[in-house]
């Protein structure tokens, strides 16, 4: 797994600029604005779940890579 949350700044923007850095890095520049939308419609637990859902993806990517 290259992406994590864990152990990163849990401050809410801390964690949806990690989240957009993985998708930018892994080429999925067309995610960053949903995300930062679903992440934002709700409570902080729901921000930890959308990105994690984004975290999973960009790490479905990088693997699929082989890195």
């Amino acid at each position: 797994m290259k992406y994590d949350l864990v152990g990163i700044d849990g401050n809410a923007f801390s964690v949806m600029g990690y989240t957009a850095k993985a998708l930018r890095r892994e080429g999925l520049e067309d995610k960053i604005d949903e995300m930062y939308e679903r992440a934002q419609s709700g409570d902080y637990n729901n921000l930890l779940c959308v990105c994690m859902e984004y975290i999973d993806m960009a790490n479905e990517k990088a693997n699929a890579r082989g890195e």
